[in-house]
């Protein structure tokens, strides 16, 4: 097993057989912190990276895989699907496995059936889960999916309703999450009942919201608790560059209840990769949010990560993926296009950036104006 060993500030981490764990080692005046190199890490245990979701009795890995982009054709993929991207994501989906991520997130309008071109994500979600099984009965896959809170749908059956058919698309008799996509401009309060009826009912094990505010998060949950369910998370846009969540109150709302907040767009998008540069900005719809301007302010902070990723032996992606773990109630669900990609994100697992550096990263970030997150969250 390799070690890689620094001298910088008070915390280090010490490798004994496969598992890594925080000590404080002094070495005359200096301290000593040694990081395991990704490698180490690559592959977890089953049991010593997940986390309950919120009150539930539910664990999940600590980190999850977004499948937004699996089968889109309207904002993902340059407008195309296609064989080759298909058998990127199937790649994506194993390599998740079998480094041990095993906690999924799709929705209902992934994919949608009303872009020319699309398929569902939830489709080839459950594809991938059926090839997998085919292969190794025992693999494990936690899936989440979402309701979508259109106009036209009312009342709590809508919801039951919807589960269904993500069911039959997944090819699943029951999900581990399901969650309302957004908030509806009426009806909540049946949503909410809807979820309960679908605890109730055995189609799934915990239940969530998604791009809720503090109030609506307090309404939600305490619809729940009279019906002795926990509502377990709240899916909302929260990375470094984007940290609405810590300043609107859902952040310390989700802490207080012991609701999980899973994050979207934990590397904004890509951005945070380090990937793109004022030259090279990303192209499509994400190209008007992250402008060339925004990206040359953005420089400091992309090159502060990557300096302590170095330290670390982990690459930029990596750096900012933990800086959400660390904070330990956040699950953040990064979408893997391809193998590299979700073997990429399984090395922000196993190991903790310190306090200084996190507050430090947040700091830096906060020079940054963010950029505009999703209209939902504004309902």
């Amino acid at each position: 097993m390799a070690l890689h060993v620094s001298v910088s500030n008070p915390s280090f981490l010490t490798v004994s057989g496969n598992n890594l764990k925080r000590a404080n080692y002094q070495h005359g005046k200096q301290t000593i912190r040694a990081v395991a190199s990704s490698e180490d890490v690559s592959t977890l245990s089953k049991d010593e990276d997940k986390i309950k979701l919120g009150g539930s009795d539910l664990k999940v890995t600590k980190l999850g895989i977004g499948a937004w982009s699996w089968g889109d054709t309207s904002y993902w993929n340059n407008f195309e699907w296609d064989d080759r991207k298909l058998k990127a994501a199937k790649s994506a989906f194993d390599t998740s496995l079998d480094s041990g991520i095993t906690f999924f997130d799709t929705a209902e309008v992934y994919g949608s059936s009303f872009t020319f071109g699309a398929i569902s994500s939830e489709t080839l979600l459950g594809r991938f889960i059926k090839e997998r099984k085919e292969k190794d009965q025992t693999a494990e896959v936690a899936v989440a999916t979402k309701f979508a809170a259109l106009p036209w749908r009312l009342g709590r059956k809508s919801v039951v309703a919807a589960l269904k058919d993500s069911l039959s698309r997944l090819g699943l008799s029951s999900v581990e999450l399901y969650q309302l996509h957004w908030p509806g401009i009426w009806g909540n309060e049946g949503y909410i009942n809807g979820l309960g009826d679908a605890v109730e009912q055995g189609l799934v094990k915990a239940v969530g919201v998604s791009n809720y505010s503090e109030k609506r998060l307090r309404d939600a949950h305490k619809q729940l608790q009279k019906r002795g369910i926990p509502l377990a998370s709240n899916q909302v846009n929260y990375s470094l560059i984007y940290r609405f969540p810590e300043e609107n109150g859902v952040k310390a709302t989700c802490d207080e209840l012991g609701i999980t907040l899973i994050a979207y767009s934990p590397i904004a998008q890509g951005v945070l990769t380090g990937k793109y540069t004022p030259e090279n900005p990303p192209k499509g719809p994400r190209g008007r949010i992250y402008t060339p301007e925004f990206l040359t302010k953005l420089q400091p902070l992309l090159n502060r990560i990557k300096e302590i990723g170095q330290t670390y032996n982990k690459t930029p992606t990596q750096v900012v993926l933990n800086w959400l773990v660390s904070q330990n109630n956040v699950v953040p669900i990064p979408g893997a296009k391809n193998a590299e990609q979700a073997k990429e994100f399984s090395g922000s697992l196993g190991w903790r950036l310190t306090d200084e550096e996190i507050t430090e990263l947040r700091s830096l970030a906060s020079e940054t104006k963010p950029v505009v997150g999703f209209p939902v969250e504004k309902l």
